[in-house]
């Protein structure tokens, strides 16, 4: 609801303000109501809240529209009374409740964390959060289910639904990559590896990547997390989280070294410590000096390249 419309019903501006005025319509709302009569209890809530929009006077319009179904006008009051300085317990209630009801679950969080800061043992703001909680739960798995069967059609798209060069599609043939899952498991230079595969293809193909918010490589990380894992779990008691989390730049390596691990993503000691020789001799124009030397320098920190099982 915009603010001009919002304005309009609690008809802001002090100078309007007529509290007996007000208060006589007010009553006159409340006795609607008692009365049964809900359509014209708005109508003098309305009426009490344009001459005086007290926080009492905006709550039970709101109130009242929550009843009828009135539920957007009924959250822009709420928001109102809410948003002073001092606010109101009950509209904080009452809106975490349309909140939860719309599937906003942070906001309504947030509604009774706000009472419960103030009273951390008030007993319906802690029967809500309960139930708020247990919609978060159930909301956000709903929401992580819909995501994984998104991904997982994603992956299974077969790349030769995306536009590639022939060239480019002639190489992932024959490298036996048929999907899009298929390429995130393979890196820069595994690609750049391969015989007749350069540049331009490489390129190519990370675009078409990038425009997914995908990027090779990137099925593996949680592989290569894992043996992180291990890696710190061998060497703990030696401080070797230290020495694991130091950046590759430590070594001080050649230029063509550099760039090789620049093209396998490897920042710490740590990640280079998880790959083996064949994935480092994989890169293009990545040598046996290159290997030496990168062997050479770990071992100033008591570490090995990964060897395969």
């Amino acid at each position: 609801m915009s603010q001009d419309v919002l304005d309009t019903i609690i008809g802001a501006g002090e100078g309007s303000a007529d509290p007996q005025a007000a208060a006589a319509r007010y009553q006159a709302g409340l006795d609607a109501e008692a009365a049964g009569d809900r359509e014209l209890a708005i109508e003098e809530f309305r009426k009490a809240s344009h001459l005086d929009n007290s926080a009492q006077y905006l709550f039970q319009l709101a109130y009242m529209l929550d009843l009828v179904g009135e539920e957007d006008e009924a959250i822009a009051l709420y928001e109102q009374v809410c948003s002073r300085q001092q606010p109101h317990m009950n509209a904080l209630i009452n809106l975490a409740v349309l909140y939860e009801d719309r599937g906003e679950v942070a906001k309504a969080e947030k509604c009774l964390k706000q009472i419960l800061d103030t009273d951390p043992n008030h007993q319906r703001a802690r029967l809500f959060m309960k139930d708020v909680e247990a919609s978060r739960d159930m909301y956000y798995d709903e929401e992580k289910a819909r995501d994984l069967a998104k991904r997982s059609a994603l992956l299974d798209t077969p790349v030769t639904d995306f536009e590639l060069s022939v060239r480019a599609r002639n190489c992932l043939k024959k490298m036996q990559i048929r999907t899009l899952g298929d390429l995130l498991r393979i890196t820069e230079a595994e690609l750049l590896s391969y015989k007749n595969f350069g540049e331009t293809s490489l390129v190519e193909i990370k675009h078409m990547l990038t425009t997914k918010g995908l990027r090779l490589g990137q099925g593996l990380e949680g592989e290569h997390s894992q043996m992180r894992r291990e890696i710190y779990e061998h060497l703990r008691g030696q401080a070797s989280e230290t020495v694991l989390n130091k950046p590759v730049s430590v070594l001080d390596l050649s230029v063509r070294s550099r760039k090789a691990l620049q093209l396998l993503n490897i920042q710490t000691l740590g990640d280079l410590a998880t790959r083996t020789e064949a994935e480092l001799m994989g890169v293009k124009n990545f040598g046996a000096t290159s290997l030496d030397e990168i062997k050479e320098k770990l071992t100033k920190y008591n570490l090995t390249l990964r060897t395969l099982e």
